[in-house]
């Protein structure tokens, strides 16, 4: 192997880790600010100005806080399964092209770490693989709230990778390639190639799938605001359910890049403004989901698989079908 792809790589990893953890942290302080606004609160604002060390606080919090283990947890499971969130959610980064190419000092720069040619594959089944963190997590605590949990998620998670799948089938018949930079130069001739516009029912089916994969309102079902305990954290403390939390937000920021690159041309022709547009994408639909959070009410579990199997299934389904005709002719 190269020395220079193997430097280039691995500083790659290092820069999306120490990147996603903070923006993870900082999220939150957008996501609390952004809720009070729509609320008519005030939010964060002791820590620093306007509460903008708000995040640093919390992640000084998480760190030194007392890391318990509660007794009658399976004790190897119970530690394991938050670091399986927070791993997967940064797993599934390595297949995602977050800005095109560019030189530094005449070194050709591709801000992704390995564009394999089942990328869009590799991200949802690592994804999917998270599931096991609350899984686990909620099956080793001591508790059976927290199964309870961990079982709605099981449900939750499964069932919308199906929705998900079926969802992202649709283009990619049309683009013939697994490679989301193969994605990208489809979309490039312009705003008129998005894929967007041949299947907007693909875009939303997998832009709802896309709150429940990542556990977030209306689908919140795996630890309820409203609900008195924290679901399958449960019994958590410390680093550990920061792991979990981490896990979450990381995930949010990946589906918030994969959407417009999927759908909504990506960075375009790889230009300077092709980059800002692609950040101004995924930005919004970053925004979207602390939106969602502000003005949408929960649904109810047998509402929310209902609306998997009955609805959004079926229509992924028709959808396949009308785009393989439509090839076809």
């Amino acid at each position: 192997m190269d020395s220079a792809y193997l430097i280039e790589t691995i500083i790659k990893v290092v820069v999306i880790l120490l990147v996603f953890s903070a923006l993870a942290g900082i999220g939150t302080y957008f996501e609390r600010k952004v809720l009070a606004f729509m609320q008519r609160r005030l939010g964060p604002m002791n820590v620093g100005p306007y509460g903008v060390l708000q995040f640093g606080a919390d992640a000084i919090k998480l760190f030194t806080k007392e890391d318990i283990i509660p007794t009658g947890v399976v004790a190897p499971i119970f530690k394991i399964a938050p670091v399986i969130t927070a791993a997967t959610a940064f797993m599934a980064a390595a297949a995602i092209p977050f800005l095109p190419s560019f030189e530094i000092f005449g070194y050709e720069v591709h801000p992704i770490v390995s564009d394999i040619n089942v990328g869009i594959i590799y991200i949802l089944g690592v994804m999917a693989v998270g599931l096991y963190g609350p899984l686990l997590g909620g099956m080793a605590s001591a508790n059976k709230y927290s199964l309870i949990s961990a079982a709605r998620a099981a449900a939750v998670f499964i069932s919308y990778e199906v929705v998900t799948g079926l969802a992202i089938l649709a283009p990619i018949m049309m683009v013939g390639s697994l490679s989301l930079i193969d994605f990208n130069e489809y979309q490039a001739g312009g705003i008129g190639n998005w894929i967007v516009w041949s299947q907007p029912v693909a875009f939303i089916l997998f832009w709802i799938a896309a709150f429940a994969e990542t556990g977030r309102t209306p689908f919140h079902l795996i630890a309820n605001d409203h609900e008195i305990i924290d679901g399958f954290g449960t019994e958590y403390s410390g680093m550990r359910w920061g792991l979990f939390f981490i896990g979450e937000y990381a995930n949010m920021f990946f589906i918030s890049f994969v959407i417009p690159l999927l759908f909504l041309g990506g960075y375009g022709d790889g230009s300077f403004l092709g980059a800002l547009g692609l950040l101004a994408k995924m930005s919004f639909f970053f925004f979207f989901f602390l939106w969602t959070r502000a003005a949408w009410p929960d649904v109810r579990p047998d509402q929310l698989m209902w609306l998997c199997w009955k609805v959004l299934m079926p229509i992924a389904v028709i959808n396949v079908v009308i785009t393989g005709f439509v090839m076809m002719f």
